[in-house]
């Protein structure tokens, strides 16, 4: 049995050209904070307008989240049309399946026209259900996706290689290799005039006229307009926070062959979710691509979770060798629609895919180059942060808040209970150290790393991700390696260093 490598597989396979750190002063017309899918789309998307543009990634480009999704861009969502047509209106859900639907196409428009190599195949997509009684509930939405405007069906029969009780079909959708598609837009972005800094983080943010943003750099930005596209809004976040939940789900990817292949994308929100695609692979084979079991940032069973949906795999698709595994994060919003619009005067923002993020990114770009232009699409309305939904809200929003409270509680008696000399190496934990709080990383060698266990953006405990090694935020889902440094927004300081006490082995 061969080795699974920790890594995912659009990022071992695309190859990314360098873009220098701002080490200077710069203005811009529009100034993109965030280098995933919806800040490339975006900045690639108003620069076709003329317009100056400043895209700022605080690491490298399409490397954070959208580096680690599954490449699936379909309008078939899941469980949102009947939500959307019973709880807003039936305008609503066509909207919301048109601004999806041109997404998928206008992939595929741009493919053709810039000629991106990005393993764009078609292929239909599901919603399917196992359990004989959520069938009912299935037609329903499948009626709400056909009143929408989607070519939906109702199947019972799939080509997976298990039986469903039904599922919700919609042809001619796209899977992809969502890295290689990005990376050519940011090529195209910069051949036309497009400024790109990696390795740039925002820290602070001074609206006004123009809006001027802090770089950790030292280097100072003035735009006019300024889009916020980091996952969770890292500046300007206040309006959303109770309205955000973090979630990570893991892939696993394997080998198989063609004749193996279920030939189109599947998900469900049973067993803790589950999504199957495929993509070109190698040697005549199809890389399977399974994700699932959704968990909270912070929770330390990740080893066994990923061990769980290895299993599921191997039982249904009757294969051995994992070639690699990842994680995912995102954000599900209150009422399931992302938040994608003006803030403010001058600044906008783009955030909450609920786990569809290429679809939603895609359109995201679109949405704002025709706000900032002027143009306001049709579709602005249903994802305008500022809307409120208060019968669909309040009862997530009240869930995640007495989640997050029971789990503070949590980690602060675990924590009581828990000792420095107790941490095994290559691991850490939040202990309670002379009547204090710390975060306490234990490396290879034996030396004992002390930081404030803190977030440095609301200032939640964080926890010890044991499996992939880094400390995680459960609030709003900020990471940081080891050593305390940023590693994934809304936090823009590192955990704070701290000095053990005096006598305190640094080994051990």
């Amino acid at each position: 049995m061969t080795e699974m490598s920790a890594e995912s597989y659009w990022m071992a396979t695309s190859k990314a050209k360098t873009y220098p750190a701002l080490s200077e002063q710069a203005e811009a017309d529009v100034a993109v904070v965030g280098g995933g899918i919806a800040g490339i789309a975006t900045a690639w998307e108003l620069a076709r307008t003329g317009r100056s543009v400043l895209l700022l990634e605080a690491d490298r480009l399409a490397a954070g989240v959208t580096g680690y999704t599954t490449g699936r861009l379909s309008a078939a969502h899941p469980w949102i049309y009947a939500q959307l047509r019973d709880g807003y209106g039936m305008e609503t859900a066509r909207l919301y399946a048109r601004s999806q639907q041109e997404a998928v196409e206008h992939v595929i428009a741009t493919a053709e026209r810039l000629g991106i190599d990005a393993d764009i195949e078609r292929r239909p997509s599901h919603v399917y259900v196992e359990q004989p009684e959520r069938v009912q509930d299935l037609r329903v939405e499948v009626e709400a996706a056909q009143q929408a405007g989607l070519a939906a069906s109702f199947v019972t029969g799939t080509d997976l290689p298990y039986e469903v009780a039904g599922a919700l079909r919609v042809e001619d959708q796209v899977q992809f290799h969502p890295r290689r598609y990005l990376l050519a837009l940011v090529e195209e972005l910069s051949r036309t005039g497009g400024r790109v800094h990696e390795h740039t983080r925002v820290i602070e943010m001074d609206q006004g006229r123009p809006t001027r943003l802090v770089t950790d750099t030292g280097a100072t930005v003035r735009a006019n307009q300024v889009v916020i596209a980091t996952l969770f809004p890292a500046l300007g976040w206040e309006l959303l926070g109770s309205r955000l939940t973090p979630l990570r789900e893991l892939v696993i990817a394997t080998p198989i062959s063609e004749d193996s292949d279920p030939g189109g994308m599947y998900i469900t929100r049973e067993e803790n979710t589950r999504s199957v695609r495929t993509a070109p692979y190698r040697d005549g084979q199809r890389l399977l691509l399974i994700t699932g079991e959704s968990f909270p940032p912070g929770t330390t069973d990740v080893a066994a979770r990923r061990q769980h949906l290895i299993e599921w795999t191997r039982r249904h698709f009757q294969v051995n060798d994992i070639a690699y595994w990842w994680a995912a994060q995102d954000l599900d919003t209150a009422d399931k629609i992302p938040y994608v619009g003006r803030i403010s005067d001058n600044v906008y923002v783009a955030t909450g895919y609920a786990r569809s993020g290429m679809s939603h990114g895609i359109m995201t770009g679109r949405l704002l180059k025709g706000l900032i232009c002027g143009q306001e699409p049709p579709w602005a309305d249903v994802y305008a942060p500022g809307r409120r939904h208060f019968t669909q809200e309040i009862g997530p929003i009240s869930k995640t808040l007495w989640s997050k409270t029971r789990r503070a509680a949590a980690d602060h008696a675990r924590a009581m209970a828990t000792s420095a000399d107790d941490i095994p190496r290559g691991s850490g934990a939040v202990v309670r150290h002379h009547g204090r709080l710390r975060a306490v990383y234990k490396g290879d060698d034996g030396t004992a790393h002390w930081l404030s266990p803190y977030c440095s953006h609301f200032r939640c405990l964080v926890s010890f991700n044991h499996t992939e090694r880094v400390w995680e935020c459960p609030c709003h889902g900020c990471r940081y390696a080891p050593d305390g440094s940023v590693l994934q927004g809304p936090a823009t300081a590192s955990l704070h260093p701290e000095t053990p006490a005096p006598g305190t082995p640094r080994q051990g």
